[in-house]
C-alpha cells in the first residue's frame, strides 16, 4: 500500500474512528485502526467488538492494500504533524511495517495482518429509514444525561427508541431512565419506521454519535434490527450492537394526576439551585423547595458545614408544600429546558414529580422526590 492524503482529511476521519479503540486491550487486533485503500479514497475502520466505526477519506492512491495499525498512535503522530502539511502512508514489501512520512518527519509503525481484523456488519436490518440530523442530536440531548451508569440494571445503561402513537400521530420516542429520573423526548416517526422493534441504544454508542451530529444540514440513515443499529452519517458509517433486554414500561412511572402547578424561570431557578447547594459536600445532596403562594424558599442543610437558603418569585397558587430533589439531578433537568419558563407539575412530596419544557412539547421530564 502507498497513498498520499492531506492531513487535515486523514486527522478528520481517524479524529471518528480512533474514539472506538479502547487505550487498554487483551487482544492485540483491537488496539488498531484498519486502513484500506482502494481507487481514490483510504478507508479507516475501528472496533470495540460491540461498536464499529468506517469511514472513507479522499486519497491518492499509488498502490493498493490493507493493513492494521496503532490507532491511538497514528492519531498522535497526525495530530502533531504541521498544518497543510502532506502524508504518505506506505507499507514494506512484508507487510509487517507501515511508514508514516509529512516533510522532514519519518515513523516507522509495526503492523497486524488486516486479515485478522474482525467485522461486525454481518446479518440483514428489518426497518430502514431517513432522519434528520438535527431531530436525532435533539432525541439523544434531551435523554442522554438520565442512562444508568448502574452495571447490575443493564438495560438501563442505554435510550430506548421505538415508535409509539401520540395525539392521534406516530412518534419516534427516546426514553432513558436510571430510577431516580426520566427522560422523554419524541420526533415525528419518518417513513419506514413504522413497526420497527424497540431497541436500546447503549451508553458509548449515543455518546459517539453524539460527537458525529455536529452537522445540522446532514440526514442520517438508520437500520434496525432486533440485535443490531447501523447509522450512516455522510462519509460514516456506525454499526453498533443492540442491548440484550427489556426496557420497563416506564409509562406507568410518568404521573397523570399531578393537579399542582408551578412555573418558575428556569435560568434563576438553576442559578438559585447552584447557589444553595455549594454548602453541600456531595452535589446529591437533597435541595428542599417549600412552596407558598407566589414564593419558593430553597434550603440545603449540611450538618458538617452549615446551612443555605434563598427565596425565589415564582407561579404558584395551591397548598404550601415542602419536597426534596437531588439538586444535582435538578440542575440536569433544567440544562435540557429552551424556553425561558419550566413547569414542573407536583403531587405531594413523595410521588414523581412531571416537569414541561414550554418551548419544546416533545420533551418531558420525571424526577422522583428525596426525603428531606
Amino acid at each position: 500500500m502507498r497513498i498520499t492524503l492531506e492531513r487535515s482529511n486523514l486527522l478528520k476521519s481517524l479524529n471518528h474512528v480512533h474514539r472506538v479503540v479502547e487505550r487498554r486491550n487483551t487482544i492485540p487486533i483491537l488496539s488498531n485502526v484498519l486502513l484500506r485503500s482502494d481507487g481514490a479514497s483510504l478507508e479507516m475502520k475501528a472496533t470495540d467488538l460491540d461498536l464499529e466505526i468506517t469511514e472513507a477519506t479522499p486519497a491518492q492512491v499509488e498502490q493498493t492494500g490493507a493493513t492494521t495499525v496503532p490507532a491511538h498512535l497514528l492519531y498522535d503522530i497526525v495530530r502533531k504533524l504541521p498544518d497543510g502539511s502532506e502524508v504518505l502512508l506506505a507499507t514494506n514489501a512484508e507487510g509487517t511495517a507501515m511508514t508514516v512520512a509529512s516533510g522532514r518527519s519519518k515513523f516507522s509503525l509495526q503492523c497486524l495482518p488486516q486479515s485478522d481484523f474482525p467485522d461486525l456488519t454481518a446479518g440483514s436490518f428489518s426497518h430502514s429509514f431517513r432522519l434528520k440530523a438535527t431531530d436525532l442530536k435533539m432525541l439523544i440531548d434531551r435523554t442522554q444525561f438520565a442512562i444508568s451508569t448502574e452495571e447490575t440494571r443493564y438495560y438501563l445503561n442505554g435510550i430506548f427508541v421505538h415508535t409509539v402513537e401520540s395525539k392521534g400521530e406516530l412518534k419516534l420516542r427516546a426514553v432513558a431512565t436510571d430510577g431516580h429520573r426520566l427522560a422523554r423526548a419524541d420526533v415525528e416517526a419518518p417513513s419506514g419506521s413504522e413497526g420497527m422493534p424497540g431497541i436500546i441504544i447503549p451508553r458509548k454508542t449515543v455518546s459517539e454519535l453524539q460527537k458525529l451530529l455536529d452537522n445540522p444540514e446532514l440526514v442520517v440513515t438508520v437500520e434496525v434490527s432486533d440485535a443490531k443499529i447501523r447509522l450512516t452519517i455522510g462519509s460514516i458509517v456506525m454499526t453498533s450492537k443492540l442491548i440484550d433486554g427489556t426496557f420497563p414500561d416506564y409509562q406507568r412511572v410518568i404521573p397523570a394526576n399531578n393537579d399542582k402547578e408551578l412555573r418558575v424561570d428556569c435560568q434563576s431557578f438553576a442559578q438559585a439551585v447552584d447557589r444553595v447547594s455549594t454548602i453541600s459536600s456531595e452535589r446529591g445532596r437533597a435541595v428542599k423547595l417549600a412552596l407558598n403562594e407566589g414564593q419558593m424558599t430553597l434550603t440545603v442543610n449540611n450538618p458538617d458545614s452549615g446551612s443555605a437558603t434563598e427565596e425565589l418569585p415564582v407561579g404558584y397558587d395551591h397548598d404550601p408544600l415542602e419536597i426534596g430533589f437531588n439538586a444535582k439531578y435538578l440542575l440536569d433537568i433544567t440544562s435540557q429546558l429552551t424556553g425561558t419558563d419550566a413547569i414542573f407539575m407536583l403531587a405531594d412530596p413523595g410521588s414523581p414529580t412531571l416537569v414541561r419544557d414550554l418551548a419544546a412539547e416533545d420533551a418531558l421530564y420525571v424526577l422522583m422526590p428525596m426525603r428531606v
